[in-house]
């Protein structure tokens, strides 16, 4: 599927159940794992649970199969893997806490720099530091 259609199939699946404060970054420079990410907030670990399966059930009705769902019910943080795109659905404090559009915004260009700095700082988060 077209990144431009899938991205468009993720963000309709997410506004469809309210999804808030849904961002996009475009990562294809930092990382070859992805091309874009995805971020969106739930009011509540159901919603985001919810959020994620709407996404999950819209990606298989068009023929695509995620590669992964992280996360799950009763999460504050589902990360589901469409390939070009992963999308991270979160409750606010979760994704305050995390800062992913910080982390991703203020990485350098090259990648192998970038992976290093991404691992230190998730490090760091999960450290308390």
């Amino acid at each position: 599927m077209h990144i431009d259609t899938l991205k468009k199939l993720a963000i309709d699946a997410l506004e469809e159940l309210k999804a808030r404060d849904i961002t996009q970054l475009d990562v294809a420079k930092l990382t070859d794992v992805t091309d874009l990410m995805i971020i969106a907030s739930g009011t509540s670990t159901r919603h985001v649970s919810a959020l994620a399966q709407n996404l999950v059930e819209k990606a298989k009705a068009e023929g695509m199969q995620p590669r992964g769902v992280e996360g799950g019910s009763n999460a504050d943080w589902v990360l589901v893997d469409l390939g070009d795109i992963i999308v991270h659905i979160m409750l606010p404090e979760a994704r305050a806490l995390y800062d992913l559009e910080r982390l991703w915004a203020d990485l350098p260009a090259d990648s192998a720099t970038a992976h290093e700095l991404v691992r230190e700082r998730m490090e760091d988060q999960v450290s308390g530091s």
